[in-house]
């Protein structure tokens, strides 16, 4: 009898944090308590960034002060609560100086997508929201935390059923154009993607990305439209805000057209999004390893030559997405240097251009090459400049 081989594949399971988020629809009591949250949020965060700064201004000038960090901030407020803090809920404070910290930690890594000085939040940004960590799902409604002495307080209709299951962690609730959402996270147990033994590489563009199965428009035709209704609507509120000044923002009309500019804007986001979760969870379902640049964006968009396509192109939430399914998935994200000359280098013998015959956003002037074109000076090959840069990055693996 002929013998059979039978291959094994073991699944490892793995604890990971996924995010649905739902639409709420609290009552007239329960909105009341929502915006108080969402503004002891924000007072928090401000006070905390007070006390911040002016805790590294007294380390600044007598260095036996402590420095500043997310608990002695925590401590300082909680010390000095007023009465009417004890009637809210204790966790937003605690989690607003934390995401403070991690604010100042971010600080000192450029490559993060939001990367930033902490700044004051304000009272007139159109989004306003608050974190807590001691939520439930309670028969297919939100269940916030009761804060001590508060006698109204109601479970919150969701949008929909919630189809993850598991742990619920830190809930953010936010409101924005006077509606109400969740980001419900839950700690849940995911199978590692089987090895494809196929490798790829990505080079980010401004309007497509290229990798070694194609091209993936950024900017699809429906993206443009509603950047230029966009941009029609921010004409005109501009142009109401000259004319009337400050009476402007009073106006029925000026606030139903600033409503259709955020419906936009939040269509034109949830595009973007949603071709970026696609293509991140086609490159881990169909290759191991998986290799892209270590872009600077901030430092990029301060060029001013093509800044806006870079923000529309969202590099930074690519990487973001791809980052963490590859550690969701058992996948290995390979982070090529940003000084790797993957553009100037020929992926056949390796010459590097240098001085004139670099390759700009325009091509190159002196040997009137478009923008699009390699063409090797050392061995005579001829490439398509995106292709030619997947296939440098590839050489890393």
């Amino acid at each position: 009898m002929r013998s059979e081989k039978t291959t094994l594949i073991w699944v490892v399971m793995m604890p990971m944090i996924r995010t649905q988020k739902v639409r709420l629809y609290p009552n007239r009591h329960m909105v009341k308590a929502l915006d108080r949250l969402c503004d002891y949020r924000r007072y928090c965060w401000n006070e905390g960034l007070a006390t911040w700064n002016d805790m590294y201004d007294l380390h600044t000038f007598d260095s036996n002060s402590p420095r500043p960090s997310a608990y002695s901030v925590r401590n300082e407020l909680v010390a000095n609560k007023a009465d009417w803090q004890y009637e809210l809920s204790a966790r937003t404070l605690q989690l607003a100086i934390a995401d403070l910290g991690n604010a100042w930690q971010n600080f000192f890594d450029k490559s993060q997508p939001d990367w930033g000085k902490p700044a004051f939040k304000s009272k007139k940004a159109a989004r306003q929201g608050f974190k807590t960590d001691r939520a439930k799902i309670a028969a297919g409604k939100l269940r916030l935390d009761k804060p001590r002495g508060t006698k109204d307080w109601y479970d919150i209709r969701i949008s929909r059923h919630v189809d993850l299951s598991g742990v619920l962690k830190v809930v953010s609730v936010y409101r924005e154009n006077g509606k109400y959402w969740a980001s419900l996270p839950f700690e849940v147990e995911l199978d590692v993607k089987p090895q494809t033994g196929d490798n790829s590489a990505v080079d980010v563009n401004v309007g497509h990305l290229n990798y070694t199965a194609g091209v993936v428009n950024t900017l699809p035709k429906r993206l443009r439209k509603l950047y230029q209704r966009i941009k029609f609507y921010q004409k005109q509120l501009t142009h109401k805000r000259i004319v009337n000044g400050n009476k402007a923002t009073k106006s029925g009309r000026y606030v139903a057209m600033r409503s259709k500019l955020q419906r936009d804007y939040r269509r034109a986001t949830n595009i973007q999004h949603d071709i970026m979760q696609k293509f991140t969870m086609d490159l881990v379902n169909n290759y191991d390893k998986i290799v892209i640049e270590d872009l600077s964006v901030k430092a990029m968009q301060m060029s001013h030559v093509a800044s806006k396509g870079l923000q529309r192109s969202m590099f930074g939430y690519f990487r973001q997405a791809l980052s963490y399914k590859c550690k969701w998935y058992g996948k290995k994200l390979i982070l090529a240097e940003s000084q790797y000359p993957s553009t100037q280098r020929c992926s056949k013998c390796g010459h590097i251009k240098s001085g004139n015959d670099k390759i700009t956003l325009q091509g190159n002037t002196t040997h009137r090459t478009k923008h699009n074109e390699y063409v090797c000076y050392s061995c005579g090959a001829v490439f398509n400049r995106d292709e030619n840069a997947v296939a440098n990055l590839l050489d890393l693996i």
